[in-house]
């Protein structure tokens, strides 16, 4: 990606977020704005989201969300190449705090997500493809999330690179296929310090 297309996707994350947060809303509000209650592990919103003109889809869970959690939960972001009924493959995790703010980036291994598995470089190859025009349940999470994929694309290539050289190295117990291992969940991560943050 070259540096004005990584700038241009960095303002557009700046930009969802600002307009959000002039009606006082943020990423989480909005993805679970027709939550009834909130539930560790469920998808939201439901079903997926899904582009049928790119293929992109996504969906957000949560996990420990107690108080001091630093993270609220993450986004699970993938590319259907084939359209909805064909093969699905994970590109990366989102992780945001309890405000909605970017907080790292991680790849996971297959068992998590049950997806259909590409080694790195075809995965990489599908990360442009990652692109959500689509109105539920906000436009602007789904153009915030298509930025943050665009703007980290190396960052997010690298951990997938990374994810594969540590199931090649995992050793799992007898008679466990490595990405069957549950003993091995998160495969690469990039820990952010919060500085791509601007205050609104």
């Amino acid at each position: 990606m070259t540096d004005p297309a990584r700038d241009q996707a960095l303002k557009e994350i700046a930009l969802c977020q600002q307009v959000l947060a002039k009606g006082g809303q943020t990423v989480l509000t909005e993805v679970l704005r027709d939550a009834d209650s909130v539930v560790n592990w469920q998808h939201y919103p439901e079903p997926d989201v899904f582009d049928p003109a790119t293929g992109a889809q996504w969906f957000y869970h949560c996990h420990d969300t107690g108080a001091g959690a630093e993270e609220h939960g993450h986004f699970h972001c993938f590319v259907r190449p084939q359209g909805k009924d064909g093969p699905i493959h994970h590109l990366c995790a989102v992780g945001v705090d309890p405000y909605g703010r970017l907080r790292r980036l991680f790849t996971v291994n297959q068992w998590v997500v049950g997806d259909d598995w590409l080694d790195a470089d075809q995965t990489i190859d599908l990360l442009p493809r990652f692109d959500v025009h689509m109105p539920r349940p906000s436009y602007l999470v789904n153009r915030w999330l298509t930025a943050i994929l665009a703007a980290y694309e190396p960052e997010i290539a690298d951990l997938i690179r990374r994810r594969d050289e540590v199931l090649g190295a995992h050793q799992p117990a007898q008679g466990v296929a490595v990405r069957e291992d549950q003993t091995l969940e998160v495969t690469s991560e990039l820990i952010l310090d919060g500085s791509q943050d601007k205050p609104f």
